[in-house]
């Protein structure tokens, strides 16, 4: 069985250097747990609410606040109701010229003064998609960029902790090993395997994914094998029993027992729920 998976590396929306969408959660009892990317990111509700977990600290986020997530920080969200979220994905590469170490730049997580502002330009920018009008790119990247000033001035930080840097650099090696498993999920691959191919010991990579990932590696694998199986249930009508292998769960009991733990309700029940919304979105 052929298949292809992502690891998540950002691609810009066309025609612009960046990428921008709403939020996948947004019809709620919906959970994205633990993982880590290169991109930084910013996460703005703009209705509803929903709790954002970065370092397993709790972030509670309502209408008009926004959380800046850094490159290679570890971050889940939990959106148990309907929301309306913007994300804004940036390139590392974008930040270059102020990194204060190899590859390495930090946004405070704490309010500013300029919180308002920085709403008020993510808000602009979705707007200007929405319209679509003529040459609303160019002003959407004017407004980007008046963005990234912001960040790189006001939210920066110059001489951010040493542990933070060696973190991150253990996650960027840590990448290319969860890059493997994305493009590998529905396969056998133990731990023993994976630290044979990456070249450490099974107990220094367990070790790694606890200590810089916080979670450990059998739970991320099944995390990882649960969100393509979930848009599977979205996306096709294949038997349960079915999806479950497709996706490298050993049965389709081991695989319910996972979802209803994930996401509080059996993967039949959520498909059901799922086509009843799609069904209501068609007729609106």
């Amino acid at each position: 069985m052929e298949k292809t998976g992502k690891h998540e590396v950002v691609v810009p929306s066309k025609g612009l250097p960046f990428k921008m969408f709403y939020f996948e959660g947004s019809n709620g009892k919906y959970i994205r747990e633990k993982h880590w990317h290169r991109s930084v990111e910013l996460f703005a509700v703009a209705q509803g609410n929903l709790s954002f977990y970065l370092n397993d600290k709790k972030y509670p986020l309502k209408a008009g606040e926004f959380l800046i997530v850094n490159s290679n920080e570890v971050h889940a969200i939990h959106a148990a109701t309907p929301n309306r979220t913007y994300v804004v994905q940036i390139p590392l590469a974008l930040f270059e010229a102020y990194y204060t170490g190899d590859q390495f730049i930090w946004f405070s997580h704490q309010e500013k003064i300029h919180d308002k502002k920085v709403f008020q330009l993510v808000q602009e920018m979705f707007l200007l998609q929405e319209e679509g009008k003529l040459g609303w790119e160019l002003k959407a990247k004017s407004l980007f960029y008046e963005l990234l000033y912001l960040f790189v001035t006001q939210y920066r930080k110059e001489e951010p902790q040493e542990e933070l840097e060696k973190s991150n650099r253990q996650l960027r090696q840590l990448g290319q090993i969860t890059g493997y498993i994305k493009e590998h999920y529905w396969e056998d691959i133990s731990l023993v395997y994976l630290a044979q191919k990456f070249g450490y010991s099974p107990a220094y990579l367990s070790r790694m994914f606890l200590k810089y990932a916080k979670i450990n590696y059998k739970d991320y694998l099944h995390s990882v094998r649960l969100e393509y199986a979930k848009k599977d249930l979205e996306k096709t009508d294949k038997p349960i029993g079915e999806l479950a292998l497709d996706n490298g769960f050993p049965s389709s009991k081991a695989f319910s027992s996972l979802f209803k733990r994930q996401y509080g309700m059996l993967p039949n029940e959520y498909r059901k729920m799922n086509m009843e919304h799609v069904k209501k979105e068609t007729f609106q």
